[in-house]
């Protein structure tokens, strides 16, 4: 199955033209159920039956694996075998019919201004990495962009003269304005940071570990949860929760809400009238508070 698997990957690669992060998340679903499959005797993907699928599935909910983990390998199973029978190398698909679990949906972590302001404020030193730490915050919070867009913004990216960056990814393009404060913390950094995190490496990304190098996914994770418990913030905050924090924050002081669609990048209105829903709930919250008796 392994070399099927990669010829998948490079399929998604060249021709689907997906993203690094969804290649690298269909790579590591597949070769896990490669695995679990080789060890059950396995190896041809023309031996993969619904059973043995069905049995994988029932694998994962027995180790205690999420279900939106589940969700998201039952769809890279899918694909794969999708792509498998279009090619021709099985008669019919394993994957087709077998369903995911139900995934309960979880309010997103909204931060309130204060404790936003509070977690924007902990790397307040001088040092090149702090300088970074609070241009990453500010810019996050300022725009809302995905995490996987934050740390592979190059430099060419950032306008600081008009106040944009711009985002691409393999669809589209998108110019998403920040603020003075962010502007701040983005100078401040490019003068007085970034060149002694690049240590005389040569690196387009705009922002770098200690070592010169990109920044990972999961070194910015480490940097959010470190000040989130500098701050003293009890939720279980993450770098997606600034982006929720974004959208809500807009919409509760009246921003339109097609505008922070486009900003946030969402293909589907439904995903953002989330945040337009506890935007309205603040909203009859601050109303009942400064009317009622007992407010």
């Amino acid at each position: 199955m392994v070399v099927e698997i990669n010829h998948f990957i490079i399929y998604l690669r060249e021709i689907k033209k997906t993203s690094k992060n969804t290649e690298v998340s269909y790579q590591r679903d597949l070769m896990q159920l490669a695995s679990f499959l080789g060890q059950q005797g396995i190896v041809e993907v023309g031996k993969v039956t619904k059973t043995s699928l069905n049995s994988y599935i029932l694998y994962l909910e027995k180790a205690g694996r999420a279900t939106t983990t589940i969700s998201r390998t039952l769809a890279s199973m899918k694909a794969f075998f999708h792509y498998e029978c279009t090619q021709g190398n099985i008669g019919k698909d394993p994957a087709e019919l077998i369903k995911a679990p139900k995934v309960e949906k979880k309010e997103p972590i909204i931060l309130t201004v204060d404790e936003v302001n509070c977690l924007l404020s902990q790397p307040d030193g001088e040092t090149p990495k702090e300088f970074r730490d609070r241009a990453m915050l500010e810019l996050l919070y300022a725009t809302g962009i995905r995490v996987s867009e934050l740390i592979n913004l190059k430099k060419s990216d950032v306008n600081l003269t008009v106040g944009y960056i711009t985002c691409k990814d393999e669809h589209k393009e998108r110019m998403i304005p920040f603020g003075k404060v962010s502007k701040l913390a983005l100078s401040a950094y490019m003068e007085r940071g970034r060149e002694h995190l690049l240590k005389e490496q040569d690196c387009e990304c705009l922002f770098t570990n200690c070592n010169g190098r990109p920044m990972s996914r999961q070194g910015f994770w480490k940097i959010v949860k470190f000040y989130g418990d500098k701050a003293g913030i009890k939720a279980d905050i993450t770098p997606h929760s600034l982006r929720h924090s974004f959208a809500a924050h807009l919409l509760r002081n009246g921003a339109d809400i097609h505008v922070v669609q486009a900003m946030l990048g969402h293909s589907d209105m439904a995903t953002t009238q989330m945040y337009m829903n506890y935007a309205q709930k603040e909203a009859v919250r601050r109303v009942y508070t400064g009317v009622h008796p007992r407010g």
